[in-house]
């Protein structure tokens, strides 16, 4: 049984990450856990802990809250309704990102599954300001960030960003191998250099372990070179490819921090045009361990 939540905000980015996540799982028993939080411009007032004012606020924002839930689980039943799928709601006066957070650990989340803008209507850089936050505070689970106008497609083709310079654990490769065997689809490593040089022997190392793990899925490697930044490399190389998920492992100077530390000027025509697998940093990978891993695999 897996556990997949899904904030809303009850724009309808909000809800085509929902329907994109109930069909991909759509195969697969699931509880899906749909939050809302709500958080009144009253609240961040002193005076509001004796403030009769805010206390109708807070609780008109409650009401719209349980009552968008509601309407949310409707729609659900109206348009993407299956029997292996059950529902919980969560209405919390609180930050989005303490709210997930604290859910995540409590019901074993699986995967977050959430849209790249707000309702707001006011378009992010890079992806909505909402899902950067919760990549950098959510350190326990993968996050999926479905762009806006993404209609779902079964992602046959997936992408795997990486610089090979730090070793995977199995745990944190566990959802893209598991995405890639239910959908039978094809892994595309692909390593993006400013300029073209040989892999270092630890990077070597790395990329064969890598392929030991996707050695019973169909998988290619694909260096390429740096096109002005690494957000339009990897946005031309997923047009290209027809890639219908991108993946990156999400660790210190990996390209998930690049992408979110490049200038602004670098990424103004990179938007998330198809869905973001953001994988948390689960292992130990420093250079010392992947010795001692190295020379565990020659000795035997």
């Amino acid at each position: 049984m897996k556990n997949i939540l899904v904030p809303s905000d009850f724009s309808e980015n909000a809800w085509n990450a929902t329907r994109y996540a109930i069909e991909l799982f759509k195969s697969q028993d699931c509880v899906f856990h749909i939050v809302n939080t709500y958080t009144p411009a009253i609240a961040n007032s002193r005076f509001m802990a004796s403030s009769l004012g805010g206390k109708v606020v807070a609780d008109g924002e409650r009401t719209r809250s349980e009552n968008g839930l509601e309407l949310v689980l409707e729609r659900i039943k109206n348009t993407c309704n299956y029997s292996n799928h059950s529902f919980k709601t969560y209405s919390s006066f609180r930050l989005l990102v303490d709210e997930v957070k604290e859910i995540t650990i409590e019901q074993k989340i699986d995967l977050i599954v959430t849209g790249t803008k707000g309702a707001s209507g006011v378009d992010e850089v890079f992806m909505g300001s909402n899902t950067v936050r919760l990549i950098k505070a959510v350190k326990n689970c993968p996050i999926l960030a479905i762009p806006q106008f993404f209609g779902f497609e079964k992602p046959k083709e997936i992408a795997f960003a990486t610089d090979f310079n730090r070793f995977y654990t199995t745990s944190e490769l566990k959802p893209l191998i598991d995405l890639a065997r239910v959908f039978n689809a094809t892994i595309r490593i692909v390593h993006v250099q400013y300029e073209i040089k040989a892999l270092t022997e630890l990077q070597q190392f790395n990329l064969g372990m890598l392929r030991k793990y996707l050695h019973n899925i169909e998988h290619y490697v694909h260096t390429v070179s740096e096109l002005n930044s690494v957000s339009k490399t990897l946005e031309v190389f997923s047009k290209e490819l027809d890639i219908h998920l991108l993946a990156m492992l999400n660790y210190q100077h990996s390209y998930v921090e690049k992408l979110t530390r490049e200038p602004v000027i670098k990424r103004m025509a990179f938007h998330a045009k198809i869905p973001l697998l953001i994988i948390p940093e689960l292992g130990m990978a420093t250079p010392s361990n992947q010795k001692i891993v190295k020379e565990k695999l020659i000795l035997g």
